[in-house]
């Protein structure tokens, strides 16, 4: 095996851990999890924002904003006073409409 064909065959092979990396994490979203808007705090979201501001984890710049979640056990959201992906897309229109 050449060297061309040997870095192409360990960049795959990187690609796809990263593709089942992030294939387990939302299937972990589904078992026992759920998405809970407004109660991460700057830095501390778990990917990306409604409004599309940002793609990644860790991003988030202002504590519990809206647009913003994190992933919490089912049925605890709302005990966090947290939102679902709904009522924070009617939170994010509201603040829009204020400026």
């Amino acid at each position: 095996m050449n060297q061309r064909q040997l870095l192409s065959s360990a960049l795959a092979s990187v690609m796809a851990l990263g593709l089942v990396s992030q294939a387990s994490a939302d299937m972990g979203a589904e078992k026992g999890k759920e998405k809970c808007f407004g109660i991460a705090k700057a830095g501390e979201n778990s990917c990306a924002n409604l409004s599309g501001s940002h793609s990644c984890a860790g991003q988030a710049s202002v504590n519990k904003s809206p647009d913003e979640w994190k992933l919490v056990a089912k049925g605890t959201c709302a005990k966090l006073g947290g939102l679902s992906a709904e009522e924070a897309k009617v939170a994010l229109a509201k603040q829009a409409d204020k400026k």
